[in-house]
């Protein structure tokens, strides 16, 4: 193959991403914690440009569909808001920005738990359940294993006496 062949659609492909990757560096939301319990507050952060207007974070999740304006900006750069969850259902949120411009600023989600723990009820899910399986196989090898070599020992004690 020749190398001016190779060298072309390389050079398209690195010259896009450099093109591409600011911007979707740019999109960029956050929400911290990523988990609280009901009542507490979470911050919502977005990379926008605070010179182009306050951004918009639009919260959906099981009981809410509610839009939250940025308050202040950012350390780092970028807008904030809080949101207290004094509320909501427990579950699992969505956070999606638009910035002042009217660009995408990206998403994330939070989840809102019981004060004091985890949801009652949470285990068992589908994806729960084959790791049960596979750390029940385990056990069971380790000590069907274990049984065989103490079982070996005592034959082989035997058969020397």
């Amino acid at each position: 193959m020749k190398a001016q062949s190779f060298l072309g659609p390389a050079a398209v492909g690195v010259g896009l991403g450099a093109l591409l990757l600011p911007a979707a560096a740019l999109a960029d939301t956050r929400v911290s914690p990523a988990t609280t319990p009901v009542g507490g507050t979470v911050v919502l952060t977005t990379t926008c440009n605070p010179n182009a207007g306050d951004a918009i974070f639009r919260v959906t999740g099981p009981d809410r569909d509610q839009n939250v304006r940025s308050t202040t900006a950012a350390a780092g750069g970028g807008l904030s808001a809080e949101l207290f969850t004094a509320g909501f259902t427990l579950g699992t949120y969505t956070v999606a920005s638009t910035c002042g411009d009217g660009s995408d600023g990206g998403s994330a989600t939070f989840t809102v738990t019981p004060i004091g723990g985890a949801q009652a009820g949470a285990g068992g899910r589908d994806g729960d359940t084959g790791v049960l399986v596979a750390g029940g196989a385990l056990a069971a090898g380790a000590l069907a294993g274990g049984a065989y070599v103490v079982f070996r020992r005592r034959r082989r004690a035997g058969a020397t006496a």
